[in-house]
């Protein structure tokens, strides 16, 4: 089989990394951190982000990004706020023919973009698609069943992608709604740390489901302004990241509103791990602003993160919001 890419050191690359090598690819896997390069050469694992695991001896480690170049699969799996650098780095390393599988989840802060946008500045004419959905590094690196959606312009480009990339255990849908997927990918992580602030608080499963509920209306609605199909929200990489990521401690988004809603500190409430919804909660607001969108949970946890209200102001203003038919169309309030 052809060589494929993976760029980015972290658990949900490496976890990758080892799908595609147990399907028998030679994957080149390039990270910046040469101390991490050397560890998973001397000892088979990525001890800093997946330990215990042993890896495949076909996922090749490297700084060099040179490899690269011989790919037809480059998986780009590093933070949104990340994307623009590396690609204009790594650039000359990847082949005209190249398929970009980004795998991202959030908004580019400064610009505003979703991810294949950002793609699209730097590589205009570079074949890219989007892989998102409730999916734990962890469980796919172990082989536990995981499901997926796969995402891009071509319909039969996606359809061919997700043969290539799903396993016995894990399992990719495909699809063409690429700004569904990366939509619901990024704004299900802004929902997290509130459901994990409510969780934090103690306010009850009864509240928790409430407020789950009330997320997924607020990222239809986002979604929704911005061309996204209903049933892509509907499916695994919308509803399904959502209930996985807003009720784990698993999920760095929801261990960090834990934190907020036990009053401690969330500067490193995962290990030192990124919470993308933290970047992701202003730039959403401030596109739902700007499209006249009304996202009032979504204003809460940016409230809460920059240290605007306290989390029992924004609770008051939650429930004091006026009574309205549940599914009522609204503009920003």
């Amino acid at each position: 089989m052809e060589p494929c890419g993976v760029i980015g050191g972290g658990a949900w690359g490496t976890a990758l990394a080892a799908v595609m090598a147990a399907k028998g690819h030679h994957v080149i896997h390039w990270m910046r951190d040469a101390g991490l390069v050397q560890d998973l050469r001397e000892t088979g694992e990525n001890r800093r982000y997946l330990p215990g695991v042993r890896l495949p001896s076909a996922i090749e480690p490297t700084t060099d990004a040179a490899g690269l170049f011989a790919c037809r699969i480059v998986f780009v799996v590093v933070p949104t706020q990340a994307l623009r650098p590396v690609l204009n780095e790594l650039r000359p390393n990847l082949a005209d023919a190249a398929t970009l599988i980004l795998c991202a989840k959030g908004i580019e802060r400064k610009s505003g973009m979703l991810p294949s946008r950002v793609v699209r500045d730097i590589l205009p004419a570079q074949r890219l698609a989007v892989l998102s959905g409730p999916s734990f590094a962890a469980d796919v690196v172990r082989g536990l069943p995981t499901a997926v959606t796969l995402a891009a312009a071509d319909a039969e480009h996606a359809r061919e992608l997700a043969q290539v990339i799903s396993g016995r255990s894990f399992r990719v849908y495909h699809g063409s709604d690429v700004t569904g997927v990366e939509i619901g990918g990024a704004a299900k992580n802004v929902y997290a740390i509130g459901c994990g602030a409510l969780v934090g608080k103690g306010l009850g499963e009864s509240a928790k489901a409430a407020l789950m509920a009330r997320c997924f209306a607020e990222l239809l609605r986002f979604a929704d302004r911005f061309g996204a199909r209903p049933e892509t929200l509907m499916g695994l990489s919308g509803l399904g990241d959502l209930l996985l990521t807003c009720s784990s401690e698993h999920s760095r988004n929801f261990s960090t509103g834990l934190a907020l809603g036990r009053n401690t500190d969330v500067s490193d409430p995962s290990g030192g791990r990124l919470a993308e919804g933290v970047f992701t909660a202003p730039v959403l607001v401030k596109l739902a602003r700007e499209h006249d969108i009304d996202l009032p949970i979504a204003r809460a946890v940016d409230a809460l993160l920059s240290r605007s209200s306290t989390l029992d102001d924004v609770i008051d203003t939650l429930l004091s919001r006026p009574l309205r038919a549940e599914h009522e169309r609204t503009v920003q309030g």
